[in-house]
């Protein structure tokens, strides 16, 4: 399973969010490049970043300051936010990153996107389903978590058949940023449901445990964000575990 340490942009400065809002914002780092040269010392060999002025905005904002990030160290990059077009994809891609992450497109837009795969190849592209609880189904969350899309979960991927698509990213929404654990039943679910794809668990991971933990429900990758910023473990006992 990959480790992705996260790196969540705000106006260049590394934050984390709570439950996704805006105005719950925990500033960590003002220097982002110099966070993401600790996590390469480290060892990582993937780091997550998020331009979340793009995901509030609807376009790209900070891709400019991801691409330089992209070309300053030698591990790879895994980056959205924003991400809008084709040219967003292609210039992220130009510039380093390794993977793009798609967001709202993916749920409201699948054609486009399902399009965007075939150009692009399944490698270089992950799709991202942020969902919400609404007491009888998970929800995608839209428009940097503003919005509730018209379909569920189940729905959004049905979009995407196998063969297609091969990279997902799940955040429940309701455990980001607040060191709960991470939904494992939900991501076994869609594991169980979707062999095909590539599962990153994301939201919530708060101890090592959690890592393995999400290992064993057969996700692909982690998303690990305030726990490291916090001191809750380090990027190396990350990947011991």
């Amino acid at each position: 399973m990959i480790v992705y340490p996260a790196i969540d942009l705000r106006q260049g400065i590394c934050v984390r969010l709570m439950h996704g809002r805006f105005d719950a914002v925990t500033r960590y780092d003002e220097n982002p490049a110099a966070r993401l040269a600790a996590f390469a010392a480290a060892g990582a060999e993937w780091v997550h970043i998020v331009d979340l002025d793009g995901a509030e905005a609807g376009r790209a904002v900070q891709h400019p300051l991801i691409g330089g990030l992209a070309r300053a160290v030698d591990l790879r990059i895994q980056s959205g936010g924003g991400v809008r077009s084709a040219d967003d994809v292609q210039r992220l891609l130009d510039a380093g990153v390794a993977r793009v992450v798609v967001g709202s497109l993916a749920v409201s837009a699948p054609d486009e996107v399902a399009a965007w795969l075939e150009r692009f190849g399944p490698d270089r592209l992950t799709l991202a389903l942020d969902v919400k609880d609404d007491g009888d189904r998970w929800v995608p969350a839209l428009k940097g978590w503003t919005e509730a899309a018209a379909v569920d979960l189940w729905a959004a991927l049905d979009r995407y058949p196998p063969g297609t698509a091969r990279h997902l990213l799940v955040t429940d929404v309701g455990r980001d940023g607040a060191l709960t654990g991470p939904n494992l039943d939900l991501l076994g679910e869609i594991v169980r449901r979707r062999p095909d794809l590539q599962v990153q668990a994301s939201g919530g991971v708060a101890a090592l445990g959690d890592l393995a933990a999400a290992r064993a429900a057969g996700c692909a990758g982690a998303i690990v964000g305030r726990a490291l910023y916090e001191g809750r473990f380090t990027v190396e006992q990350a990947l011991a575990a």
